[in-house]
């Protein structure tokens, strides 16, 4: 069976050769943001030095090859994604842009008062907020599938909560502090057998698993370019393409319009309305380089690759006494994302010492306060990791960990 040559990827990134505090680098915060190989870097830099034009506007000949490449990148990411058409593939600033502009879109043309929205206890900031606020503008009902005690999406509970007032349901297909993978297929179904709509947080999926939005039957996804190797500043938001056009643009200016007069104006058609202004077409080609690296590699090895991960950190984690892990203790369904706080250390003080030790985590409420709430925490520290990680990393942080308690019992 072909397998990860991982020495081959970790060449690949540059940045894994940088020192912290005169230890070696261990970059374990790809939750946050993963590091771009020397293809994204070298695609983004030609951009700049053999093509650097604006889209869709100009006629001259570096004009034309910008547009190409731009255009080229979304044929890319359709068939990433497996879209059924490329006016399906909207570019944005990122993940977070893309669930606003649903919201502001769809949601205040088609949510009403005393309408439902239901969302997932888990949710990152970014699709809890956008319909968190919608619902008090339109006055809706905000609902909350809760969670079973290790961590996963209640489904009997979501059976519950999805009703016939029901008219969207937003859940982030993988967790960004307890690493699940959420059943979405299933949650899709139970939003449209009573005519909600099904959007997806895809930020922490993308890049680890394959996505395949037509099997997952969601009606939006929703992912950033800086969690799957490309640059920050550029991501995409999915939808079907009968939304999409019944849908009105939320930004205005140019490129996104058909005609202008004085005092009217239409809109270019989808997904061009969508994109007012200059977009990040460096971004873009980067993104592009992303998904050729991944598909070079290829899903099969990356998800068993990080499976073997899974297990070998979940099991070298489990051993540290008083060190409490947040989410399922089994690799079934779920990321090599890691939140845990050790006993009667302050997550950002843990966080500190693991970084002497050249270990980069995160630590804090993760833009999740209300699930740390339900934990029953402020923060949590959160190790992450991504395809160029390797099991020695791993026993570094467990090492570094063991020496923070080390550090903090010596100091009772």
């Amino acid at each position: 069976m072909d397998k990860i040559d991982i020495e081959k990827i970790r060449n690949d990134f540059p940045i894994l050769k940088k020192k912290i505090n005169d230890e070696k680098l261990i970059y374990l915060d790809n939750a946050a943001t993963v590091q771009m190989p020397k293809d994204v870097l070298k695609a983004c830099d030609n951009f700049y030095h053999d093509a650097y034009s604006n889209v869709h506007r100009s006629s001259h000949t570096l004009a034309i090859k910008a547009t190409q490449i731009y255009e080229t990148v979304r044929k890319k990411v359709q068939k990433f994604i497996n879209a059924a058409d490329t006016s399906e593939i909207i570019f944005t600033s990122g993940c977070t842009a893309s669930l606003n502009l649903v919201a502001l879109s769809w949601g205040e043309s088609f949510i009403s008062a005393g309408d439902e929205i239901v969302i997932t206890a888990m949710e990152h900031h970014s699709n809890l907020i956008p319909w968190q606020q919608l619902a008090l503008r339109k006055k809706a009902k905000l609902k909350f599938i809760e969670l079973t005690p290790d961590g996963r999406l209640d489904m009997n509970d979501a059976a519950q909560k999805i009703t016939s007032k029901t008219k969207l349901v937003a859940a982030v297909h993988v967790s960004n502090v307890l690493g699940v993978i959420n059943p979405i297929k299933k949650l899709a179904s139970l939003a449209h057998k009573v005519g909600a709509i099904m959007v997806v947080d895809g930020a922490q999926a993308v890049g680890h698993i394959p996505i395949d939005v037509q099997q997952l039957e969601a009606d939006f996804y929703a992912f950033s370019g800086h969690k799957m190797l490309a640059p920050t500043g550029v991501g995409v938001l999915y939808g079907r393409k009968y939304l999409l056009e019944k849908m009105t643009p939320v930004m205005y200016g140019g490129e996104m319009i058909e005609h202008v007069s004085r005092f009217t104006s239409s809109w270019a058609e989808i997904p061009f309305k969508f994109e007012a202004g200059t977009p990040n077409i460096a971004g873009v080609r980067g993104l592009g380089a992303a998904i050729d690296y991944l598909n070079k590699i290829s899903f099969k090895m990356i998800t068993e690759y990080e499976q073997e991960l899974t297990d070998y950190a979940l099991n070298a984690l489990k051993k540290i006494t008083a060190l409490t892990i947040y989410g399922p203790l089994t690799s079934k369904e779920r990321l090599p994302i890691f939140s845990f706080n050790l006993d009667k250390i302050h997550a950002h003080d843990l966080a500190t010492i693991l970084d002497a030790e050249g270990v980069e985590v995160r630590a804090g409420h993760h833009c999740a306060e209300p699930l740390m709430t339900d934990l029953g925490v402020i923060a949590t520290v959160r190790a992450s990791l991504y395809i160029y990680n390797t099991e020695k990393d791993i026993d570094i942080l467990v090492e570094a960990i063991e020496k923070a308690k080390d550090f903090f019992n010596h100091g009772n």
